[in-house]
């Protein structure tokens, strides 16, 4: 026999705290943010002074806040702090980018990153204050006890990886968006589950005073490049 549907009924409330404001302020607004937005580079040179924790509790919660699939937030972020753990991550992830940059990766994938000087050396996963690794969840259980599956689980998660970087460069820090792979050592150090993927270990801290970014990673496109109007 089949299992009957259970029908659910929505509640629905106000839209909380919604602002309009004038065209000339909403201009403003909005090419404020842009200039905020423009100053943000990833960082590979860390300080290691640490960072205060509710700091970067109130950007992980900045970045619950972005949508995603059926709203189940289908994401787990990981704070790693603790130096021995920064200290395996960074020996598989070498382990893991030393194999790419000698014969895993593609000639075209090696001339592309060329311009940013990137190589296998990492040391930046020891020296930052501290890592975040995010995990992309395929299911999750209700308050119920209920396993349910998620939908559109990339697109949420990267959503949400989008939130956090920019809550944490709106809060005076810096960013590197590392991704080695495969990267399933990261289940093992954070204690994650096998059936959560890890898809992005971000490095979060200050930036050293003397501080180098390369000069390609700022050439954005224009506008004209990347936005079409119908």
């Amino acid at each position: 026999m089949l299992a009957k549907s259970v029908r659910i009924t929505p509640e629905w409330e106000p839209l909380p705290d919604y602002r309009s404001y004038p065209t000339a302020e909403m201009a403003t607004r909005a090419s404020d943010f842009h200039a905020n937005l423009v100053r943000r580079r990833t960082v590979r040179d860390f300080d290691s002074r640490p960072v205060p924790r509710e700091v970067i509790e109130s950007c992980l919660l900045a970045a619950g806040t972005a949508p995603s699939g059926a709203n189940l937030q289908p994401w787990h972020f990981a704070v790693i702090e603790n130096a021995e753990a920064k200290k395996r991550i960074r020996i598989a992830a070498e382990e893991e980018e030393r194999a790419f940059y000698s014969g895993r990766a593609p000639k075209e994938w090696l001339e592309a990153l060329a311009p940013l000087g990137t190589d296998a050396e990492k040391p930046f996963l020891e020296e930052a204050p501290l890592l975040v690794a995010i995990f992309a969840q395929k299911s999750g259980t209700r308050p119920d006890g209920r396993t349910v599956k998620h939908y559109y689980v990339p697109e949420s998660v990267g959503i949400a990886t989008g939130f956090l970087i920019l809550a944490l460069h709106d809060a005076g820090l810096v960013t590197l968006t590392h991704t080695p792979s495969p990267m399933g050592f990261l289940n093992e150090i954070c204690g994650r589950p096998a059936w959560e993927k890890p898809t992005i270990l971000l490095v979060v801290g200050y930036p050293k005073p003397d501080c180098r970014v390369p000069v390609h990673g700022g050439l954005k496109k224009p506008l004209t490049e990347t936005t079409s109007w119908i």
